[in-house]
C-alpha cells in the first residue's frame, strides 16, 4: 500500500498526495483502515496535529478509493480561511475518470441534485430531495478493450456532494471504471480484473493562498495504478 507524500509546502498549508485505500477522517468505525489524519498527528510539521477541533488540518476530504490532491491547513487560521474557500466555492477541483461508454456529448454540465437514497442508506443517487449539484465535464480521450468503449474524463465539481462525480457520471449512463456501488455488481467485478481498484483522481486543485491572497494550484500526475491500467486500453482516434 503507498503512504501519503507531501507534494508542496508553506508555512501555512500543505497539499498531500493521498493514495487509494486511506480513508481521510479518523473515527470509531475506522480502527482497521489507514487514516491521513492519523499520518498527519505523527508529523512533526503541523501545529494542528492531535487537534481533534480542527481535525489536525484537514479542511476537505477524498473517497476512501479516490487519489490525489488533498489541502492540509497548517494552523487555525488558514484552517479557517480555507475553509471559507470551501464554502464560498473559491476552491477550484480538476478530477480525471475513466468511464464506460462514449459520451453523447464532449464538454458539457450535469445539473442534477444529489441525496442519500432513503431506501439504500450507504448509497448516493440523482434525488429530487437531494442537495443542489453542479459538475461540469470534458472528455480527454476515448478508449476500447475487449469489444468495450471507454472515456477518459476531466471532472469539474462546482459543488462538493459525497460521491457527486459517481453518482453524477452513473446519470449520464457513463459509471466508473471498477465502481462497486454504483456500476453494477458485475460489470465493477470484471472491471476489477484490469483496475483493481475505482478509476477516480484529483488531479489539480486552485484556491486562494491565505496568507499572500494569490491564487495558487497545485496538479498531482495520474497515480501510477491507473496509468497501468489505462496503459491496458486501446487509444481510439
Amino acid at each position: 500500500m503507498s503512504t501519503p507524500t507531501i507534494v508542496f509546502e508553506t508555512s501555512d498549508y500543505m497539499i498531500i498526495n493521498k493514495p487509494a485505500g486511506w480513508v481521510v477522517n479518523d473515527a470509531n468505525t475506522v480502527t482497521h483502515n489507514l487514516v491521513i489524519q492519523r499520518w498527519l498527528d505523527s508529523l512533526k510539521n503541523n501545529s494542528l496535529a492531535n487537534n481533534r477541533e480542527y481535525r489536525s488540518g484537514i479542511v476537505h476530504r477524498l473517497d476512501k478509493e479516490t487519489s490525489g490532491a488533498l489541502i492540509v491547513a497548517k494552523n487555525e487560521q488558514s484552517f479557517e480561511a480555507l475553509q471559507r474557500e470551501f464554502k464560498e466555492r473559491i476552491v477550484k477541483k480538476r478530477y480525471i475518470a475513466l468511464v464506460h461508454g462514449m459520451l453523447k456529448e464532449k464538454r458539457g454540465e450535469i445539473d442534477a441534485p444529489v441525496g442519500r437514497l432513503p431506501w439504500r442508506r450507504d448509497r448516493f443517487g440523482v434525488y429530487q430531495n437531494g442537495r443542489d449539484a453542479f459538475t461540469a465535464y470534458t472528455v480527454r480521450d476515448e478508449y476500447e478493450k475487449d469489444g468495450q468503449k471507454y472515456s477518459l474524463v476531466e471532472f469539474y465539481p462546482r459543488t462538493g456532494r459525497t460521491h457527486q462525480i459517481r453518482v453524477h457520471a452513473k446519470h449520464l449512463g457513463n459509471p466508473l471504471v471498477s465502481d462497486e456501488f454504483y456500476a453494477g455488481r458485475k460489470r465493477s467485478r470484471n472491471d476489477r480484473i484490469w483496475c483493481a481498484r475505482l478509476f477516480l483522481h484529483a488531479n489539480w486543485i486552485s484556491f486562494i493562498d491565505p496568507k499572500s491572497g494569490e491564487q495558487v494550484e497545485y496538479e498531482v500526475p495520474l497515480a501510477d495504478d491507473l496509468q497501468a491500467a489505462l496503459d491496458t486500453l486501446n487509444l481510439l482516434d
